[in-house]
């Protein structure tokens, strides 16, 4: 019996970089927690990487991995399973043959934030060093390019230039296009500790929504969706109409300072009211606050990035940062949040299609140079690669004929998926490397290529403040997968073997390597003298500690902040103030349509899902997917919770179930990124549902070439169906990928479709669709899915034709399952979720009603790590005095979470359990 270990190692989720320690014993991960020695999280988790060991369990690892290559030879065969010298060779050739034939930018690759530096440095140099190309883009052009335009055009460097330290010295914190209460969670329990130890420190949040974090703050500019460049012009020209600008600083330390002025001449506090939809009143107090703190920090993440004005919305920030002297001291700063784990190890790489390695810029002749001379090749090709919209697009025009994704699921993440996958349909060879095997893009894949994931990995990642990580494996990888950058080395040495006449001068370019720190070694060296120096770190000095960037040789720190001496990376050592004008997003508001469709995360889930969808227990918050509308909108339309509705534009249509939310704006929809195919689907009207990223705009950022994600105009239809059907079914883990699996084949064809699981007390699906008409032969089908066929079961049925069937097993509810024109009434839903005993006669269970004198509220999981429910929570709070001041307000949080002991883990639920004090505090004083 091999002895249990330890390992530290990193998160694999957002930028934040949090230091985690995985158990693991007789090569499984049995549990993880938080590094107390990381200085990026000193030991807290949130409730996604509290949770990581669970999406690695033996039962995911038999059943969603990918174990083997798989290929086929032809688009009309199923993949079969294949070993590593065929797959390898067969990749080889195609793409040598290819290149041969209609040359090197005929082979396209798409890789992933999600890999580590050493994994991105390989693919980087078999595209530039030994195919040719500068086709290769990472999914970071997503979610960080128009921070690395914004960085470069002002401060001369794509180099963040705070550290989490900041937090603690800030006297403001500016929160703009960020949630990070749900997406870095262990960054702003940080803030909530400094704030708690600084209680006069002012927090300010931007954003359309009231989210969590603009629960929390002293002011909330909740401004029109996409007008984030009026306001920060807007407070610019007050602070320069009112004298708070630093004159003499700005000289000093930057250009431009003329044309700025001249720009925000006429974006009055009026005109700013008016573009932004909040009051001047408090764009004048924002300004004021912002300019005479003694120190302001901003933190900004995808909705200033994902616009095509999302560098103009970054450098608008900084000029804001740059005119107010609020930059290189402690506490200030332009501070954009990361997304992914290693999107920062992707731009030091140059692993996107106009950088090169080091921050070297694939434009300058002297930078391909150098680094062509480093690998011993003739030249790097000049010519810019396509950027991810604009790649799949060469795709779909015959431009690119391969197609090597790594990493990353397109055929859900990406805007236009009717193009996209028009795409992967067209080109003459997808392949497609990946840990898990049911993602939306595997299904196109030509070859799967099987790769090792978190916890079996060894490298670095670099996070949102510049600190290097070492990731170490604690199990070995499943099967036969490999780690990433393995794969691209063994199919490079493949290429140069067997094909080097279609190579020319490439023999000498080394590809391969015995292990990650040979390849880091390599990467480091590029690094010398550069920006992001840092010849002085090692190996070994990362695993005493994380490190930020620069570390030059002969030093042993990396640099917690940047520019503290004023001097910027612009030749003249001055940052440019750059002229931002206003310009509204690309689509439109008009009477086709009058809605604007915004996006976003939920708490406890990532991405596309491939890994969090795995476990059951992270939909227990968020147990439905649902398409949120302001009250007073729903009800001009008649609409009430649950109800169908169609959204469309002219991309496409998707539909979906709606529920009111008064923290958005009147005009405003919203829905989470997360849903794709594997979860939603649907057949209406001629059109097949592919999620939200179906309807977003492709409109690009002219600098960035970032997409648009953030705001997108749909028209709102209510949709009726003569029929529904459900099925609320509990089942042990190993059995809901099975039955997802079989539900998604029943029910492929029909309008809308929801298959969710769902854990806590118990685990199951939860199936929800709408069909046009009754099908007897599919509720057949679906009764054996849920076992009720070998099973004795109660039967009701009306005349109206609907149809309830129940199986209840040691007196609780094991299976629910109604189809006709009504739904399942919400408490017996509830009873089986929550394992409830039942203890009224089986035949109430029939009944729409709730058996009398039982009460039953309609709860979500707002604690995860402790499974602590909204109804567990509100019961408490009703036996509670109203909270009359901050400080009885913190009182009441403690007392509820030494009761009950939510928020008391990971504290992802904090921000909610006091959005909940407050609500009950709102609803009593309405009361009296």
């Amino acid at each position: 019996m091999s002895a249990s270990t330890e390992t530290k190692s990193t998160c694999c989720y957002c930028g934040v970089g949090c230091g985690v320690i995985i158990a693991a014993e007789q090569g499984q991960i049995t549990g993880v927690r938080g590094d107390p020695d990381h200085p990026a999280n000193f030991g807290r988790l949130c409730s996604k990487g509290s949770q990581l060991h669970m999406t690695s369990t033996p039962l995911i690892q038999a059943q969603r991995r990918l174990h083997q290559p798989m290929l086929r030879q032809r688009r009309d065969q199923a993949l079969t399973i294949s070993d590593w010298d065929s797959s390898i060779a067969y990749v080889a050739e195609r793409i040598s043959n290819t290149v041969a034939e209609h040359g090197p930018d005929s082979i396209g690759f798409y890789v992933s934030g999600q890999l580590l530096t050493e994994d991105y440095y390989l693919f980087n140099k078999l595209a530039r060093g030994l195919i040719g190309t500068n086709q290769i883009d990472s999914n970071s052009r997503l979610c960080m390019s128009s921070a690395v335009a914004g960085y470069k055009q002002s401060l001369g460097s794509d180099a963040p230039p705070c550290s989490y330290e900041d937090l603690d010295h800030a006297d403001l914190v500016l929160i703009i296009g960020a949630n990070p209460a749900y997406a870095h969670p262990v960054l702003y329990r940080r803030l909530e500790a400094a704030r708690a130890r600084k209680p006069e420190m002012k927090l300010v949040v931007v954003d359309p929504r009231r989210t969590d974090s603009a629960q929390d703050a002293d002011l909330h500019l909740a401004i029109k969706p996409g007008s984030d460049v009026a306001l920060l012009n807007g407070l610019l020209h007050i602070c320069l109409w009112e004298g708070w600008t630093q004159a003499a600083w700005i000289d000093a330390h930057t250009s431009g300072l003329e044309a700025l002025r001249d720009s925000v001449r006429d974006c009055t506090p009026e005109q700013t009211a008016t573009l932004c939809g909040v009051s001047a009143d408090d764009i004048y107090l924002l300004a004021r606050w912002f300019a005479q703190s003694a120190a302001s920090l901003s933190l900004y993440c995808q909705g200033l990035n994902q616009s095509s004005a999302g560098t103009a919305k970054n450098s608008a920030l900084i000029n804001l940062h740059l005119m107010t002297a609020q930059i290189g001291r402690p506490g200030t700063g332009p501070f954009s949040l990361t997304g992914q784990p290693n999107a920062m190890g992707g731009r030091e790489t140059g692993s996107m299609a106009n950088l090169l390695c080091a921050h070297r810029d694939l434009s300058n002749a002297d930078d391909r140079a150098e680094v062509a001379t480093f690998w011993g090749i003739p030249e790097i090709p000049a010519q810019t690669g396509s950027t991810a919209i604009d790649m799949f697009e060469a795709t779909r025009k015959g431009k690119i004929r391969i197609l090597w994704i790594v990493c990353t699921n397109p055929a859900h993440s990406l805007p236009a998926q009717a193009q996209v996958r028009a795409a992967l349909e067209t080109a003459e060879l997808v392949i497609v490397q990946e840990a898990f095997r049911d993602t939306a893009t595997a299904a196109y894949a030509d070859v799967l290529l099987p790769a090792a994931s978190w916890g079996e990995k060894e490298g670095t990642v670099t996070n949102s403040e510049r600190r290097i990580s070492r990731v170490r494996a604690a199990i070995a990888p499943p099967g036969n997968a490999r780690a990433d950058w393995w794969i691209a080395s063994q199919i490079g040495l493949a290429i140069q073997t067997r094909f080097p006449q279609h190579f020319p001068h490439k023999q000498t370019l080394r590809l391969a390597y015995d292990n990650t720190e040979q390849i880091w070694n390599e990467h480091r060296e590029l690094t010398r003298g550069r920006d992001l120096d840092i010849t002085g770190l090692s190996y070994r000095l990362l695993e005493q500690s994380p490190q930020q960037w620069p570390c030059p040789e002969g030093q042993h720190t990396g640099q917690a902040r940047l520019y503290t001496d004023f001097r910027f990376a612009h030749a003249d050592g001055k940052a440019r103030l750059i002229c931002t004008p206003y310009q509204p997003a690309q689509d439109k508001v008009n009477a086709r349509t009058p809605f604007v469709l915004s996006t976003g995360r939920l708490r406890d889930h990532w991405h596309g899902m491939s890994r969090t969808g795995v476990t059951p227990a992270a939909f227990a918050h968020q147990p439905e997917p649902m398409l949120e509308m302001h009250p007073q909108d729903m009800e001009a339309r008649f609409l009430k919770h649950g109800d169908t509705v169609c959204i469309r534009n002219t991309r496409g249509q998707q539909i979906w179930r709606i529920r009111a939310n008064p923290a958005l704006r009147s005009g405003m929809l919203w829905l989470p990124m997360h849903w794709g195919e594997e979860f939603v689907w649907g057949n209406a009207n001629g059109y097949t549902g592919l999620g939200v990223n179906n309807l977003v705009s492709p409109a690009l950022d002219p600098k960035s070439f970032q997409p648009e994600l953030k705001f997108s105009t749909v028209s709102l239809q209510k949709q009726s169906f003569p029929y529904s059907l459900q099925l609320i079914c509990r089942a042990d883990p190993h059995q809901i990928p099975a039955m997802q699996r079989a539900c998604r084949q029943l029910l492929r064809d029909q309008p809308y479709v929801e298959c969710i699981p769902f854990g806590g007390t118990a685990s199951g699906i939860a199936l929800y669709a709408c069909l046009q008409q009754a099908e007897p032969v599919l509720f057949a089908a679906l009764t054996e899915v849920a076992g009720l066929q070998q099973h004795a079961h109660l039967r009701y049925q009306d005349a109206q034709r609907s149809t309830r069937l129940i199986r209840l097993e040691n007196r609780q509810l094991h299976t629910v399952m109604q189809t006709g024109s009504q739904t399942l009434p919400d408490w017996l839903v509830q009873w089986l979720k929550e394992a409830k005993e039942i203890t009224v006669p089986a035949s109430l269970l029939l009944q729409d009603k709730t058996p009398a004198g039982i009460t039953v509220q309609r709860s979500v999981q707002v604690c995860q790590c402790l499974g602590v429910s909204a109804a567990q929570i509100t019961q408490y709070l009703e036996q509670q005095e109203t909270p009359a001041t901050p400080e009885a307000e913190q009182a009441v949080l403690l007392g509820l979470q030494q009761h009950l002991h939510c928020g008391t883990r990971c504290g992802s639920c904090v921000p909610e359990l006091k959005q909940m004090i407050r609500s009950r505090q709102a609803y009593l004083l309405t009361q009296n």
